[in-house]
C-alpha cells in the first residue's frame, strides 16, 4: 500500500464518510460559527487508547470550541463497530466511520492490518490529527506510526489557542 504524506499547508482533500445519525459529512468542511476543523483519525473501537483519547477530547471540546475549532473523529470501523464502540464513549462530538483504505491512504495515513480476528477484521488507520485553518489547509498535523504516539490534547489546546490569538490567556508553559 502506497500513500503521500500530507505537509502543513496542503489543502485537505475531499473525503466524505458517514455519521451514526446516517449523515453523510464531509471531513474538512468548517461549520459555522467556527472557522477550523480538528480532524482525529482513530485505530477504532478495538483500541483502548483510542477510547481513553477520544473520551479525554470531549473534556476539552469546549476549550477548541472557545478558539473556533470544530472536531470530528474518524475510524476505518464499520457502523455496527462504531455504534458498539459508542457505548464506551462520553462524546458529543461528531463521530464517523467507514474510511477506506484509498481514503486513508489519500490522507498519508499510516496503515496497519489485524494480528487477529480478534483485533479486528479490516486494516485501519494509525492516530493522526488534522487541523485545518479557514481556507481548507491543514494548518497542524500529527500522523503516528503506532498506537502510543499521539499528541497530547491539552498542550495541542494552547498552541492551537495561541496561534489563533497570540494576546489571549492560554498559556503554552507552566502548570496545566
Amino acid at each position: 500500500m502506497t500513500s503521500t504524506k500530507f505537509l502543513a499547508g496542503d489543502v485537505f482533500p475531499e473525503i466524505t464518510v458517514s455519521t451514526l445519525t446516517q449523515e453523510t459529512i464531509s471531513l474538512g468542511e468548517i461549520k459555522a460559527p467556527l472557522d477550523w476543523k480538528m480532524v482525529v483519525v482513530y485505530r477504532g473501537q478495538h483500541c483502548p487508547l483510542c477510547t481513553r483519547y477520544l473520551n479525554e477530547l470531549e473534556t476539552l471540546l469546549s476549550g477548541y470550541h472557545d478558539i473556533g475549532v470544530d472536531v470530528i473523529a474518524v475510524s476505518a470501523d464499520s457502523k455496527t463497530q462504531l455504534a458498539h464502540h459508542k457505548t464506551k464513549l462520553t462524546v458529543n462530538y461528531p463521530l464517523a466511520y467507514g474510511l477506506t483504505i484509498e481514503q486513508m491512504q489519500q490522507l498519508g495515513l499510516y496503515l496497519s492490518t489485524p494480528r487477529s480476528e480478534t483485533e479486528t477484521d479490516h486494516v485501519f488507520a494509525e492516530p493522526a490529527i488534522f487541523v485545518i485553518n479557514a481556507e481548507g489547509k491543514v494548518q497542524v498535523l500529527d500522523m503516528s506510526n503506532g498506537p502510543f504516539a499521539r499528541p497530547d490534547l491539552k498542550v495541542l489546546l494552547q498552541g492551537l489557542a495561541f496561534i489563533r490569538n497570540p494576546d489571549n490567556n492560554y498559556p503554552i508553559r507552566g502548570t496545566y
